[in-house]
């Protein structure tokens, strides 16, 4: 089966979908949420500065046609500083 590539929306890099965070716009409510649902969707990758860029310039609120609610940024940051924390101990394990 051919591997599922997808494109960060803010650096455009493209990569497999495991790689990057899906936000999605879930048909028909258009709520946005992160990971689950069918509907309009978007990836960005786990990084400082795609996130920052996201959410300066409204990356994603565009993309998904939809406002992207401050909580979804706050839960994305969350996300984003625990992902960096266990990077951080899977590091000094290693060494």
């Amino acid at each position: 089966m051919k591997p599922n590539y997808r494109r960060c929306l803010s650096c455009r890099k493209i990569g497999l979908k495991q790689e990057f965070w899906r936000i999605v716009r879930v048909f028909p409510s258009r709520q946005v949420q992160l990971d689950e649902g069918m509907g309009r969707s978007a990836y960005i990758c786990p990084q400082v500065s795609c996130l920052t860029t996201a959410q300066k310039k409204n990356r994603l609120g565009r993309s998904l046609h939809a406002t992207v609610p401050e909580a979804l940024y706050q839960a994305l940051w969350q996300r984003l500083a625990l992902s960096g924390q266990s990077e951080e101990v899977n590091s000094s394990k290693a060494t």
